[in-house]
Parts: structure tokens; sequence; C-alpha cells
């Protein structure tokens, strides 16, 4: 454990667990050993990692959300609280699957909203957005976003978390918040003006008007 990383006294962290430089665990979390948790990456109360589980820097993990072994979650990852990661989809009490956890990926920038389920062994790609209440049962793409039980794509969201809307050109998606410009081909989704991996610039990380002001 990082010595300049924050644990409050009712969490408990295990030996062997690695925590990040600016990392905060807060109450009755447990953090078990040979987890690696990157920096600045928040976990609010009742949180619980599994052994070996890997977290990238940066991500924000609410209330009451279990990351079993088997999931890896990337850098800038929110999420919601609630939310269920598994790592066996045909669990017995009898059955010892241990050797056998599935791996569950969610890549950089995604968000699982409040409640959402995720079966396990899927992908969720980068930047992808996650409805509050959704199960999602098949791989999500970069920038997509589903609702729904089971989840459906309704369509493309930002980086910035707005849906994406056409501009007069029809060739090209702008967020409305940002002004960055997104290009669909083939089915799959990338922003032209800033690269995946790329942090955003400074002025576009303040969110200025609330979600519902751009509907």
């Amino acid at each position: 454990m990082q010595s300049n990383s924050y644990r409050h006294s009712s969490a408990v962290v295990d030996s062997g667990a690695v925590l990040g430089k600016g990392t905060k665990v807060w109450h009755f979390c447990h953090i078990s050993e040979g987890a690696v948790i990157g920096d600045c990456t928040t976990l609010g109360q009742n949180c619980f990692v599994g052994k070996n589980v890997k977290i990238g820097k940066n991500v924000k993990i609410q209330n009451n959300v279990s990351v079993y072994t088997g999931a890896e979650i990337e850098d800038d990852v929110f999420l919601g609280p609630s939310c269920v990661l598994t790592n066996v989809s045909n669990p017995r009490s009898q059955i010892n699957r241990r050797k056998v956890y599935e791996q569950t990926r969610i890549r950089r920038g995604a968000t699982v909203g409040a409640n959402a389920t995720i079966i396990p062994g899927l992908t969720l790609g980068l930047y992808s957005f996650i409805s509050a209440g959704a199960v999602v049962t098949h791989d999500v793409p970069d920038y997509a976003m589903v609702k729904g039980v089971p989840a459906r794509q309704v369509g493309w969201i930002s980086r910035h978390g707005h849906p994406l809307r056409r501009t007069n050109s029809e060739r090209d998606l702008v967020c409305p918040e940002s002004g960055l410009r997104y290009r669909e081909k083939a089915g799959e989704l990338k922003c032209i003006d800033v690269g995946e991996e790329e942090a955003l610039p400074i002025g576009m990380c303040t969110g200025t008007l609330k979600y519902r002001n751009y509907k």
C-alpha cells in the first residue's frame, strides 16, 4: 500500500494489495491481496475488490460495488452505485469454479450506470455508456449507449456523456457540449478531433451545464 494513498479506518486492505498515489478507499471497503489500483482512484462506501483484480487510474467506483476476480477496469472508468459485475455465468453452490472465472473488461472512459448488471465474460468498449438499470448480455462497442433489459444500443455517445447529433453534412456527429466531432464508419465510431488515448484539453474537463440542458 502506498503511504500517499488514503484509507478510512473501517476499510480493510489485505497484505500484498497495491494502492496508487492519491487513491482513496472509504468506509467499510475490502481490498483483497494481489489487487492493484492505479493513481487517483476513488472507492466509495462498502466496496469490494477481489484477489488480483487490476483497476486503472482515475476510476470512480461508487457505493456498494463489488469488483470480483476476473474483472479488468481500465483508466477513467465510472462504476455507478450498486452496479453488478460477476465472474461465473452458471453459478452453483455445490460446484467450485474458482479456476474458470470469466473475464470482464471495461475499457477506458466507460460508464456503468446505477444498478446496471454486466453478465460475465463481456467487453464494454471505450467511452461506452451503460444506462441505469440495464442488463448487458453482449459486448458493447466503443462510444455506444445501451439501455434496457436486455440492453440494446440506442445511439452513440460522446466522451462528455451526451448523445451525439448529426451535423448538416450528415457525415459527422457532434457533441453538443464540447463541439468535438465523431465519425461513423462500418458500424464503428471514432473521435476525429481527439484520439481515444489522448487526454482531453484542459478547457474541456469541466462541465458547464446539466445534462437536461442539452436534450
